[in-house]
């Protein structure tokens, strides 16, 4: 993650001039999120694709959603100086913990 982060931050400083601030970054996750939720509700939900929106390859604008949104979290996490690694560590051990028979104990599952 720490190799992510420092590569996005180098983008920024290259390519971006600097970061959006954090409420912008903000509005533009949701953005991000709102357009990956519509590719996901046209290829397993149960929505089509309109005539006029030409997606042919789907899966690669999944993908592409998906890079756009990691891409905005870490600028998030880099502006308010979060090291994702060791967060990330953290919330798979509180996970861990927490869920360790939960999943494995439902009969819904």
């Amino acid at each position: 993650m720490k190799k992510y982060q420092k590569e996005v931050d180098n983008w920024i400083k290259k390519y971006g001039k600097r970061y959006f601030n954090e409420l912008t970054n903000l509005a533009i996750l949701m953005e991000e999120v709102g357009e990956l939720s519509r590719y996901m509700a046209r290829v397993y939900g149960e929505q089509s694709f309109k005539n006029s929106e030409g997606v042919e390859d789907p899966k690669a604008r999944i993908q592409d959603e998906l890079a756009d949104i990691i891409f905005v979290c870490i600028c998030l996490a880099n502006q308010m100086d979060i090291d994702l690694e060791k967060v990330f560590n953290e919330n798979i051990l509180k996970k861990t913990e927490r869920d360790s028979k939960r999943h494995l104990d439902n009969e819904k599952l």
